[in-house]
């Protein structure tokens, strides 16, 4: 019974930010930017660019709301938003390229051991070069395919892998450095 009533409440306050209540718009956005900043900061090192981003793409947000179906969770939508934006900023900002590399061997990505803090792993992604990154943060945090991957990013399905492979070839490098670093062995 609680889930209906918060589902109601939040197509009612998604409503009332339609019809530009302001006061329903701020809820939106106090309740998702801090988990946005977080997925915008994924992409973008700089904090404050990715603070600039999510709220370019919170415009788009409210711009657009009057076209969300309530088909699926209204997070998600969000997200998809800002994902979107961070490439738009990153293809605009660095002209960031795709090595179209056919060589792609699926390897295993070992779970990183609970020892290393979250800003320890960001450190470690934000290492990577944009286009590792993006097709890294795509697949291995937000969940997409590689045939969704290379969609959004107008890249082939094979690039995608092979950006993942190397993706991950470099962080399994990184963190080899960081353990032996950590236990006094480098």
């Amino acid at each position: 019974m609680k889930v209906i009533a918060l589902h109601q409440e939040e197509k009612y306050i998604i409503k009332q930010a339609v019809d530009n209540n302001r006061h329903a718009q701020q809820k939106i956005y106090g309740r998702y930017a801090p988990r946005m900043l977080s997925v915008c900061r994924q992409y973008i090192k700089d904090l404050h660019q990715a603070e600039d981003v999510m709220i370019t793409a919170f415009m788009k947000v409210f711009t657009n709301l009057g076209s969300f179906e309530h088909k699926g969770s209204f997070e998600g939508w969000i997200r998809r938003i800002m994902i979107n934006e961070c490439i738009s900023y990153i293809r605009v900002s660095k002209k960031v390229s795709f090595l179209e590399d056919e060589f792609y061997v699926e390897d295993t990505f070992n779970n990183i051991e609970s020892h290393f803090s979250v800003e320890d792993i960001q450190s470690l992604i934000d290492t990577l070069p944009d286009g590792y990154k993006m097709v890294f943060n795509l697949y291995a945090i937000e969940g997409f395919k590689h045939q969704e991957i290379a969609k959004m990013l107008g890249i082939s399905e094979g690039t995608s892998k092979s950006q993942l492979s190397h993706a991950r070839k470099m962080l399994q490098e990184q963190i080899m450095k960081l353990k032996n670093y950590s236990n006094g062995t480098e």
